[in-house]
């Protein structure tokens, strides 16, 4: 049996008698034209060490190896191990699979240590802790590209000073190129969920900071954005307030959200150093 022999993931489904569970934001896809369009944005896939977060039946799986791609699936449910291990036996031994909760995998051991991009349709309730992990962490994707609900990738790439601009906005520029590639409406899924999606592509900038201002850079984000009304010199008060803005060369009386991705990134410097 090869691939293409393969039942549709939507009867597969019904004679094992699945659905989606809401509480570990899973909806499936069964467009098969949608998945493999998705597959074509990660750009060259023939014999590149693919994560895929979150699974499910399969469906993004199967056009990821058709692509050519050599896949690590991770995932939490494990009333989708028969349907995995299916393609898996199919797969050429291009498929492995992980039973594990993501946001808990070392991803770095995962791969030997070896370059791997992300390609998933990421479950709602998990993805931007996984994104920010994947950004800040030690394992640093070759390229990812990722499906999110619509507000949350609009949150990723949104400007200085537009209503969605935000700490995610921030560590995302700061550590990456950052686009919307392509729109899913709900109706694609099974179940539909309320909200419409989209995938963003991330590239991974070469000068990605090192890991000690990515941290410095989450701690400034998390108190400037976490009261964002107020003024820097009041929401950045715990870790320096006006002498640090002044440091950076910020106006004080600014609020977070007129601050500019470098902005910040010389809020985070001047914390560690501020005489640099």
């Amino acid at each position: 049996m090869t691939l293409e022999d393969l039942p549709p993931l939507r009867d597969t489904l019904a004679e094992h008698g699945l659905l989606a569970r809401k509480s570990l934001g899973q909806h499936f896809l069964f467009d098969l034209n949608i998945t493999r369009k998705i597959a074509r944005l990660a750009g060259p896939l023939d014999g590149v060490r693919v994560i895929e977060v979150g699974p499910g039946p399969g469906g993004l799986t199967r056009a990821l190896l058709e692509a050519g791609a050599r896949v690590t699936a991770v995932e939490k449910d494990g009333r989708f191990l028969p349907l995995l291990e299916q393609l898996a036996a199919v797969s050429g031994g291009a498929l492995d699979i992980v039973m594990a909760d993501a946001l808990g995998v070392d991803e770095v051991a995962l791969t030997g240590g070896q370059p791997a991009a992300v390609v998933s349709n990421l479950p709602y309730n998990v993805g931007t802790p996984l994104l920010i992990k994947w950004l800040t962490g030690t394992f640093t994707p070759s390229r990812m590209t990722l499906m999110f609900q619509k507000e949350v990738a609009e949150r990723i790439v949104a400007p200085t000073g537009g209503s969605a601009y935000g700490r995610l906005a921030v560590l995302a520029q700061a550590t990456a190129a950052v686009e919307i590639v392509m729109d899913v409406p709900a109706r694609a899924f099974t179940p539909p969920p309320k909200v419409e999606s989209a995938v963003v592509r991330v590239t991974p900038r070469e000068d990605r900071p090192e890991a000690r201002l990515l941290e410095s850079l989450q701690i400034v984000t998390a108190a400037a954005f976490g009261q964002r009304r107020k003024m820097l010199r009041a929401s950045l008060k715990p870790i320096g307030g006006e002498r640090l803005c002044a440091a950076a060369g910020i106006d004080p009386q600014s609020r977070a959200e007129t601050v500019t991705v470098e902005g910040f990134m010389e809020l985070a410097r001047r914390r560690l150093d501020p005489g640099a």
